[in-house]
């Protein structure tokens, strides 16, 4: 991100990592780790775009894509290298971008986070906390990271088309 980071930004991005972290920590705590608790994750998650609150499948991934290509124009316009690529390729440059990558999201995923919380309390009548963050990460953060690299490729490309276009000074029959 090329604005500079507020510090309810800063904040909000702090407070979804704690969140998450102690999600996963009580879910760990509470439930374990076995094959039965990853077959109930992997068949609860299969069942939920089919129910109620169906809606947040949409919605998140779209508030995601927006913020995506929000950061992905900025990145076509300062020239970075592809977002997903930098974060898996570049160790010197991951942290940074997976910083600005939550810090786009945190909003988003903290809204995924009590969506869930109350589907989960109307719809499962349990509390899985570690689905929570799971659910919350796969609506919220996986659209982003996929999506602003193909963005910023397509501005980058929208951009030069559009400069291409553009005529430079007087043309030759004097218009």
């Amino acid at each position: 991100m090329a604005d500079t980071v507020t510090p309810t930004q800063l904040l909000l991005a702090r407070l979804v990592v704690i969140v998450a972290a102690i999600l996963v920590v009580l879910g760990f705590f509470w439930y374990g780790f076995s094959a039965d608790v990853h077959e109930r994750i992997w068949r609860d998650i299969a069942e939920r775009p089919g129910g109620p609150m169906t809606f947040r499948f949409i919605l998140q991934p779209c508030m995601a894509a927006l913020a995506a290509f929000h950061d992905g124009a900025k990145d076509a316009h300062l020239g970075r290298s592809p977002y997903l690529w930098s974060l898996l390729s570049r160790s010197d440059e991951s942290a940074g971008r997976l910083r600005e990558g939550l810090i786009a999201t945190a909003r988003i995923i903290l809204l995924g986070l009590g969506m869930d919380g109350v589907y989960q309390a109307f719809v499962l009548k349990t509390f899985y906390p570690g689905e929570m963050v799971l659910i919350a990460l796969l609506l919220a953060f996986l659209p982003y990271v996929l999506l602003r690299g193909p963005f910023a490729r397509l501005v980058a490309w929208w951009d030069k088309r559009k400069s291409a276009r553009t005529p430079r000074g007087p043309t030759p029959s004097g218009r």
